[in-house]
């Protein structure tokens, strides 16, 4: 049975972490910003009208005496580890699955202290003591399955009642009602996976679960049979009670205590690289992994990480120095120096692999091209950091810019947030050229008989171009395309513009955008 499999699970979800983190009082407007984007924000700036996947300028313009904060991964998981720590006074293992998420099995608590109603209650008079934030929203979820708890937990934070608990069994028929967006806030499905179920008419989670599994697999693939998993509340990923192989084991005993923690980093990323490639040669990926630390007088740090779509040797990294350096500043911090780093991996699952767009779409690259910008702008400051940013234009020099990055949609492919979006009538056609020069190259264009070529103030063109003459070396022209010319702001006299543009082949193989303007010709632009 289906029910004898799902574990029952406890999933504590602290809403608007990182403004937690940071110390923000909740009555100031506030919001916590990713790849220009908010992803958390403060009662205050909530109650003005800023909501969670607002665009920075959108923010600022209905709350603007909004403060705006960068996302600190460090912080944040330096910070929860507190938190962390008194939970784990109730309940052993706990399951972090990113800062301010985390979670733990119901079943052992729940006897000890009266049921899981009462272990919900003491968990929320636990974190709300710890927090010490009135202001700020949290829950705590209790039912059958990871993704029904995380859910149930949301609710609650959602509703401001804070505990949610969901009979034994009951997890699909709670789940079924709600609306399909759930997926979404869940973090373990695609936004557009999700926008395209509610076009096709998915509503709730429960019309995708009523779908025939194999029939979602075959249109959507293996994130969508994911989705519907998670939509029939069914999380059948049974909790892992069995050592694994040692051969999949990874330590290093140093041989004297070692008290830099950033030493201790550098040899996790050795042995999390060492897990990684060992996994990955089997064809496996871990998603739940178990960090141990010990010093030398006998203490020892142990957290459970866990990530659905697996943990790379970057991300391992990364949670072993939140665990760290949230071990070392707690009160009863390290007393000496490090001696042992284990990374024993607790579930690992065969690598699927990440299937990526066919045409393009946004990719891991560019989540890590917009992670190290914003991490940049934070560190430079606002305007240090300059993107190519889309403007619009009838000319190619014109649709690109360099602007600073806190202006720019990171998420929309360095669209500008408040962009000029056209439709740009005359401006060159497609294909758009490969190289667009900075400067445009001054050139001289003869006809057949070697008079120069020009074009009157009505756009027609003298006589046929028929040679190029770029750097005094000349090059004959056998095709042609144009004049095709565009007058911009004629109603000011100081930015006004009139250039007429022809695309050429040369005797090379190679094609220009040529522009002439006030009879003097010049490459804008060359084509591959």
């Amino acid at each position: 049975m289906i029910d004898d499999l799902v574990p029952r699970l406890v999933t504590v979800w602290c809403a608007d972490w990182p403004l937690l983190a940071a110390r923000v009082a909740p009555d100031h407007p506030a919001a916590v910003f990713h790849a220009n984007r908010v992803i958390a924000c403060t009662p205050a700036a909530r109650d003005a009208g800023v909501t969670n996947g607002d665009r920075r300028r959108l923010a600022q313009r209905v709350c603007p005496e909004l403060q705006v904060l960068d996302r600190d991964h460090d912080r944040d998981g330096r910070e929860f580890e507190p938190l962390v720590r008194a939970v784990a006074g109730m309940a052993p293992r706990i399951e972090v699955v990113e800062p301010g998420w985390m979670c733990v099995g119901a079943r052992g608590p729940s006897r000890y202290f009266g049921g899981d109603l009462a272990l919900a209650t003491k968990l929320t008079e636990l974190v709300a003591a710890t927090l010490a934030a009135p202001g700020y929203h949290f829950g705590v979820g209790i039912a059958d399955g990871r993704s029904a708890s995380a859910i149930a937990a949301r609710v609650a934070s959602r509703r401001g009642d804070r505990v949610l608990v969901v009979p034994p069994g009951d997890s699909s028929h709670f789940v079924e009602r709600l609306s399909i967006g759930w997926l979404r806030d869940l973090g373990e499905v695609d936004a557009e996976l999700v926008d395209l179920f509610a076009r096709l008419g998915l509503r709730t989670l429960g019309a995708l679960a009523r779908l025939d599994a194999g029939d979602v697999l075959a249109r959507f693939g293996n994130p969508g049979l994911h989705a519907h998993r998670l939509a029939t509340g069914a999380d059948l990923r049974p909790p892992a009670t069995a050592d694994p192989p040692p051969e999949w084991w990874v330590e290093h005993v140093f041989d004297e205590p070692v008290e830099q923690l950033e030493t201790v980093v550098f040899m996790a990323k050795r042995l999390a690289d060492d897990l990684v490639a060992r996994l990955a040669a089997e064809g496996r990926v871990c998603v739940r992994l178990v960090v141990i630390v010990e010093t030398e007088h006998g203490e020892r740090s142990e957290r459970v990480w866990y990530r659905e779509h697996g943990l790379s040797a970057s991300a391992i990294v990364e949670r072993a120095r939140w665990q760290l350096e949230g071990w070392a500043s707690g009160p009863d911090g390290l007393s000496g120096g490090v001696e042992l780093v284990r990374l024993l991996p607790d579930e690992v699952h065969s690598d699927d692999g990440l299937q990526v767009g066919l045409w393009g779409g946004r990719s891991l690259a560019d989540e890590a091209a917009a992670r190290a910008v914003v991490r940049l702008t934070g560190l430079a400051g606002e305007h240090a950091v300059t993107v190519p940013a889309w403007e619009g234009g009838r000319l190619p020099s014109d649709r690109y810019r360099r602007v600073p990055a806190v202006s720019v949609d990171l998420d929309d492919h360095g669209r500008r947030l408040d962009p000029g979006e056209g439709p740009w009538p005359g401006s060159t056609p497609a294909p758009s050229p490969t190289v667009v020069l900075d400067e445009p190259q001054a050139v001289e264009v003869f006809d057949v008989g070697g008079a120069p070529v020009g074009v009157s103030g009505r756009g027609e063109v003298s006589a046929a171009p028929a040679a190029l003459v770029l750097g005094g070396r000349r090059q004959q022209i056998v095709a042609w395309a144009g004049p095709w010319p565009v007058e911009q702001r004629w109603w000011a006299s100081d930015r006004s513009r009139r250039v007429a543009r022809f695309q050429i082949v040369t005797d090379r193989g190679v094609a220009h955008l040529l522009g002439v303007e006030q009879q003097r010709w010049s490459i804008l632009a060359t084509y591959a």
